[in-house]
């Protein structure tokens, strides 16, 4: 294929649901921070580096804006929003392979996959970020130990620099900037379009297990039981105590081989209709929540069927569900720590949070494989990891996350940058020691605010 032309051989079926708006001030999913940026849409492959002639401030490509803190933002800078570039330009049914500009969402690739008897290999939360976007933040799903992060599924994709230049990227051609991109964070160009492996299902049904579970080493001996299972995940309990403590519900599934409907999804019909006061986010109504939660299932064992759109992405269902959060918005605490470590660590992170009297509903634990990413500066490692958002409270909320960032990098882990909005200089140099050979591939006019800040070239977003 011609990396030059920007004939669609197919187009996508839907808009995003969430289109990235791009008006100032420009939010992230967390609505932290929020700066001011010039908008200039990316429609076409050649329209970068054209579309920033004249530009003498930092730029960055953003897709849906689902990241959580400034990774998808430039304070003072010019974001190019690449959701327009959504087209299908190959696809071969035979290997289902498929190509696609980088401003396609999951959700309009699940939308042509589906019903022709193929699904995305890795897949996070939610379904609403672009292509690109995945490919930038390597992202993870619930079946990293089968298969690894998002990166290890993409044979090739271009890169554009700044300079005009064009580059071929995979494991053979230009191997260095390949890994670069992959959990670059956008630094080092503009990823135009991108080769994807999906894999076959015959039915939108997952076989689905739901099992509770009182700590953590209860759910590591539940997780034994099931050493085949392609995709697992636990909610967990963050603000139980006593007997309670880091109880939770392990979450297990596999595509039923049972063969069924396949079709698109239907677009979600609900909205979070305002910002919530900020007294609803309280620890006495997480806790009733939690509460209900662990017991929604009625029983210690549930076993069932269930259509992909829940077990893959619950909160898709609810658009604009950040708004629960306040208008303060909210930050995420995403660990992951090594074998060595995870159990130890998790528990006084744990302990760390229900000291601190905040709390948080949405808390998911659940373990990274072996299965090495490509990219030199990717999030997974093998052991733990576990996510919790929180609300923004004034001179509680980021103490808190500086203690526990410190916290996981004495127990050996790091942080997801697309998802903060806090680590520090030194947490982030400690996390990712390649930091510097990843520099040399940084693209000399692309930067973000969270570049700038775990670089020490600003004060930071608070």
């Amino acid at each position: 294929m011609s990396s030059a032309s920007n004939e669609p051989l197919l187009s996508a079926r839907n808009v995003p649901e969430e289109p990235f708006t791009g008006t100032p001030p420009f939010e992230s999913w967390g609505r932290y921070p929020r700066y001011n940026a010039t908008i200039k849409p990316l429609h076409w492959q050649s329209d970068f580096p054209r579309v920033i002639d004249g530009v003498h401030t930092g730029v960055l490509a953003v897709g849906m804006g689902r990241s959580y803190g400034d990774v998808g933002l430039l304070k003072d800078g010019t974001l190019m929003p690449t959701t327009s570039m959504n087209r299908i330009l190959s696809w071969d049914p035979e290997t289902g392979l498929l190509i696609a500009e980088s401003g396609m969402t999951l959700a309009q690739i699940l939308d042509f996959a589906v019903p022709r008897g193929f699904f995305l290999p890795v897949t996070p939360g939610t379904k609403f970020v672009t292509l690109g976007g995945a490919i930038a933040n390597d992202i993870h799903g619930k079946n990293h130990e089968a298969a690894g992060s998002f990166g290890g599924h993409v044979p090739m994709f271009e890169l554009v620099r700044s300079d005009g230049t064009h580059m071929l990227c995979s494991p053979t051609e230009n191997p260095d900037m390949f890994a670069a991109t992959i959990g670059g964070m956008g630094l080092t160009g503009v990823i135009t379009w991108a080769q994807l492996r999906l894999k076959p299902i015959v039915s939108r049904m997952i076989d689905y297990e739901g099992i509770q579970f009182h700590g953590i080493d209860e759910f590591l001996a539940i997780k034994k039981q099931y050493p085949h299972v392609e995709y697992t995940v636990a909610w967990l309990d963050c603000v139980g105590t006593g007997k309670n403590f880091a109880r939770g519900v392990f979450m297990l599934g596999d595509h039923s081989k049972e063969p069924g409907e396949l079709k698109p999804s239907g677009k979600p019909k609900l909205v979070f209709p305002m910002d919530a006061p900020g007294f609803l986010l309280n620890k006495l109504s997480i806790s009733a929540f939690n509460t209900v939660f662990f017991h929604k299932q009625m029983k210690k064992h549930v076993i069932t069927k269930q259509d992909y759109e829940p077990f893959f992405y619950p909160l898709d269902a609810v658009h604009k569900w950040n708004r629960m959060y306040g208008k303060r918005g909210l930050v995420q605490f995403q660990f992951a720590i090594p074998w060595e470590h995870a159990v130890e660590g998790t528990v006084a992170i744990l302990k760390e949070i229900t000291k601190s009297g905040l709390a948080s509903f949405l808390a998911v634990l659940k373990t990274f494989g072996d299965v090495p990413s490509l990219g030199m500066m990717s999030f997974p490692l093998s052991g733990f990891m576990f996510a919790l958002d929180f609300p923004i409270k004034p001179g509680i909320t980021f103490p808190l996350m500086e203690r526990l960032g410190d916290m996981t990098r004495e127990f050996g882990g790091r942080l997801y940058p697309a998802k903060d909005a806090c680590m520090t200089e030194a947490q982030f140099k400690a996390y990712y020691p390649n930091w510097e050979r990843f520099a040399r591939y940084k693209d000399p006019a692309i930067t973000s605010s969270f570049w700038e800040r775990v670089m020490g070239h600003t004060g930071g977003a608070r």
